[in-house]
């Protein structure tokens, strides 16, 4: 059997949007194949077609050599078919167990211990160190992950999907999921990695298929090409993986936080007396261990978290005490970590969510009635303008566009709102090459339009490479803050982990 999986001259089409046009994936056993495109290319729209979400327009599909018809997932399942999606499938109040077994309880007898003992098992002979008994929203994203595969793994899968798989990973859980994927096609799986990052596809990929604007561009050797080629072949032209930039030319401080103390939501100290500045025409990045007090930073400063004590300044304004609309009016925009939780209302068309901070001033409204006209005008310019993908253009409800895409339309509207001071958490997550580029582009933009950029990312190649300054923070406690290009990565690794510069390990 040379292919587990085969898809054959696949066409899927949505009203507006042709997602798929001819295109074939011959995955072979006990590989790790990647499918590589930009956001909006159609890879999960693909490979929720093999997974019976969607069904093909056109095409063949084939299984251990068999042609067969995935009308849904319990079919995929039968088959031996499982996936792992961006957003994870989980109800957060239910244990490991209960969420692996949903849906597939038995028909008269739900016998909780044996699964639960059967999991264990399978997460043993995994080495996925996850306990059946723990709840969903006690445990690490990564583990929620984990949690995905065992039910794959439960269901006997042979073909795992991956969608976007390190998305929401720290650089620790990155390295530990690719050793779970190594050890998985040792047991004799095979593997469907859906990416956009290059370095992982180089990492762990055998060969990769390529995809543009829902066509086949080909499949490649992953050892024979280089990164720059994959780049190129993704978005059909030449793509710079540095960023171009003058040297920084720090004005007067715009954001003045002092002997900051905040509580996460345990109630146990977030950050310990945490001073930092950020000035017009330089990105002050901050670096760090995901967890060390950086969400508690921005919501401190963007009015989602009250204090315990310190001061937040806007210029020369004492802000801690404002509304959040009032500080957005005085000028910060935030690019939220959590697109679908903080950064989008998902029910709310694409248009809509344009105008979400917006939509009382003129010319959006005027007398307290939404001026709809100005209102599609103005997200028709930045949907344009950001190049976000979907259907029905601004009048597509967000929850339908693509993870990537929905960043870009967040990315717009921040970066539009003119802001003195612009907070960016993670603000290329989920976005491939080309529009990391360019939204890297417009964040150095910014910064020599004479705005503060406050970096928020746990990707240290994104620090370093638009960041003048870095503050390294561990435990809520900034470590040190350094000029970018007196540093390196191994330096800044040992300050994440709370080791000063000229202190032993």
């Amino acid at each position: 059997m040379e292919y587990i999986v085969e898809m054959l001259g696949i066409r899927k089409e949505f009203p507006g949007v042709l997602a798929n046009d001819d295109i074939t994936l011959q995955v072979r056993p006990r590989e790790i194949h990647a499918l590589l495109g930009e956001n909006g290319a159609g890879k999960s729209t693909l490979m929720s077609i093999l997974f019976g979400l969607y069904h093909a327009d056109r095409g063949t599909i084939r299984v251990k050599g068999n042609e067969v018809h995935v009308t849904d997932p319990n079919v995929a399942n039968d088959l031996g078919i499982g996936m792992v999606h961006q957003h994870f499938q989980l109800v957060h109040n239910f244990t490991v167990t209960e969420n692996i077994i949903m849906g597939n309880e038995g028909r008269f007898v739900l016998d909780v211990k044996s699964a639960a003992k059967k999991i264990k098992e399978l997460s043993e002979r995994y080495r996925l160190s996850i306990d059946p008994d723990a709840k969903i929203e006690d445990i690490s994203v990564g583990m929620q992950q984990r949690v995905e595969i065992l039910k794959m793994l439960y269901r006997n899968a042979d073909v795992l999907i991956f969608d976007e798989p390190t998305a929401v990973l720290t650089p620790q859980e990155v390295h530990e999921l690719m050793g779970i994927m190594k050890n998985l096609t040792k047991e004799g799986k095979s593997i469907i990695l859906i990416t956009h990052k290059l370095r992982e596809i180089k990492e762990i990929a055998e060969r990769c298929t390529v995809i543009r604007r829902g066509k086949y561009i080909g499949t490649v050797d992953v050892a024979d090409t280089t990164q720059q080629e994959m780049a190129s072949m993704m978005v059909g032209r030449e793509v710079s993986f540095k960023v171009k930039k003058e040297p920084a030319k720090p004005g007067e401080v715009v954001l003045n936080v002092q002997n900051l103390t905040v509580l996460n939501s345990r109630k146990y100290e977030a950050l310990k007396n945490f001073s930092i500045q950020a000035r017009r025409g330089e990105i002050v990045g901050i670096a760090g261990v995901e967890g060390n007090g950086q969400t508690e930073l921005v919501e401190a400063i963007t009015g989602l978290r009250d204090i315990v004590s310190g001061s937040i300044k806007l210029h020369e304004d004492e802000i801690s005490a404002l509304s959040r609309r009032k500080r957005n009016e005085l000028g910060i925009a935030h690019i939220p970590e959590d697109r679908q939780k903080h950064g989008l209302v998902l029910e709310f068309t694409v248009g809509e969510n344009m105008v979400l901070k917006t939509y009382y001033q003129t010319p959006h409204s005027k007398n307290g009635f939404l001026n709809e006209e100005k209102i599609n005008a103005h997200a028709q310019r930045i949907v344009e303008m950001f190049d976000v993908r979907s259907g029905q253009g601004i009048y597509s409800p967000a929850g339908g566009l693509s993870g990537g895409n929905q960043q870009k339309a967040i990315v717009g509207r921040e970066i539009d709102m003119n802001p003195d001071l612009l907070i960016a958490v993670q603000p290329t997550r989920g976005l491939d090459v080309g529009a990391i580029e360019y939204i890297h582009k417009r964040l150095v933009e910014q910064r020599d339009n004479g705005k503060a950029v406050l970096l928020v990312s746990l990707e240290l190649d994104e620090i370093f490479n638009l960041s003048d300054r870095i503050v390294v923070i561990n435990s809520g406690e900034v470590i040190d803050v350094v000029k970018t290009e007196e540093t390196n990565e191994d330096e800044i690794g040992l300050m994440m982990a709370g080791i000063k510069r000229g202190e032993s390990r």
